[in-house]
């Protein structure tokens, strides 16, 4: 079969990482990486990713056009994902887009719409879907390992200095030229807590009866760098997450699955899993650009649909709709370091964040001082 012809929106940022995923998967002749796309000139490093004859365009519709790719990787900032999938979609490409996929539920229905329409599937890049932790935790939940199912929680905690904010126009902000953007910490960094946790739940395709959310931010900036939230689903089940950017500790981020009998913790990005604190070993993940390959050409179920994102856009949609973060008063917070190289610290947040997903609670819950 001839592999499928791939091209990919977006050069810098995460989508370098994509660009590295394709030429791999291109030089063991399992796809053709035939074109990208970014609006701005690929920076050299990018071009040096490519194989030889790809095409470089600046327009979408052109590289379509000249590409006819099978496959569409759009790794472009979150408040162009819309426009550059539907243009993917209308072509009659499979789409993989990264997270967070859109923000909010109307232009979910109308990316799924034009998907169904066109034939064609939408796969989101949410990595932890391909791991193989998740049938290991189902199996625990079945068979009693930690009793029934009681919530999910997710903490992460992130150092992000000056430089991380100075990147590029939409760092940070809540909307740009009018435009939502919805970059606070929960819906971009750490999406993948938030998605990975309301996926453990069963639920990840239904729509939450609640949503909670506390924002909070230590630097001068539109969006939130530290948050809280919870997702109350039908049945009682609840995801409660936390996160900062201004990490006193760094935390890796994690999912904590609460259970009748016990607890599993899976530390997604590191692929570790625990259940009741006994490690389990687990396979490599499934790569979302081979298991979007695969389904084209064998009609497997994909490792992270679209439906499978309907409750965390309905989360992110919460968090644009909110009337904004409130600032942690100075009395908690330092900096350190300098130039582009400071960052800022919330006191004793890495500690909050953790007992905030092992509880099961918000950061006003557990009584933190700047927390209301």
């Amino acid at each position: 079969m001839t592999p499928p012809k791939v091209v990919v929106f977006g050069t810098s940022g995460y989508a370098e990482v994509h660009l590295r995923r394709a030429r791999a998967l291109h030089d063991r002749a399992e796809i053709v990486l035939a074109g990208v796309c970014d609006v701005r000139e690929p920076s050299a490093e990018a071009i040096g990713i490519l194989p030889s004859g790809t095409l470089v365009f600046t327009d979408a519709q052109q590289l379509l056009e000249r590409a006819t790719p099978d496959i569409a990787i759009v790794a472009t900032p979150p408040h162009t994902h819309l426009m550059v999938a539907l243009t993917a979609l209308a072509a009659g490409c499979h789409v993989l887009v990264e997270k967070p996929p859109v923000l909010d539920l109307d232009a979910f229905a109308q990316l799924a719409g034009c998907a169904e329409r066109a034939g064609v599937s939408c796969q989101v890049g949410f990595q932890s879907f391909g791991s193989r932790a998740l049938p290991t935790l189902r199996a625990a939940i079945g068979d009693g390992a930690i009793g029934a199912l009681t919530g999910v929680g997710a903490a992460g905690a992130w150092i992000r200095r000056d430089a991380y904010y100075g990147r590029n126009a939409w760092a940070g902000r809540r909307q740009l030229n009018g435009v939502s953007v919805v970059d606070g910490s929960l819906t971009n960094p750490f999406a993948h807590a938030v998605a990975t946790a309301i996926l453990v739940t069963g639920q990840a395709s239904t729509l939450p009866r609640a949503i909670e959310v506390e924002l909070y931010h230590a630097r001068q900036i539109e969006a939130d760098d530290t948050a809280a939230a919870r997702l109350l689903f039908d049945g009682g089940i609840e995801v409660v997450a936390a996160a900062t950017l201004c990490a006193d500790d760094e935390v890796e981020p994690y999912v904590v699955v609460h259970g009748t009998q016990g607890k599993a913790r899976w530390w997604y990005r590191t692929n570790m899993l625990e259940i009741n604190g006994r490690p389990v070993p687990l396979g490599l993940p499934i790569g979302l650009l081979r298991d979007l390959v695969t389904h084209v050409r064998d009609k497997t179920p994909l490792a992270a649909p679209l439906a499978h994102t309907r409750a965390f856009t309905a989360f992110v949609q919460a968090v644009r709709d909110h009337p904004g973060p409130k600032s942690i008063p100075p009395a908690w917070v330092g900096t350190a370091d300098e130039g582009t190289e400071r960052r800022y610290v919330v006191d004793r947040i890495a500690e909050s964040v953790e007992t905030a997903a092992d509880e099961m609670l918000l950061y006003s819950e557990l009584g933190v001082p700047w927390a209301s």
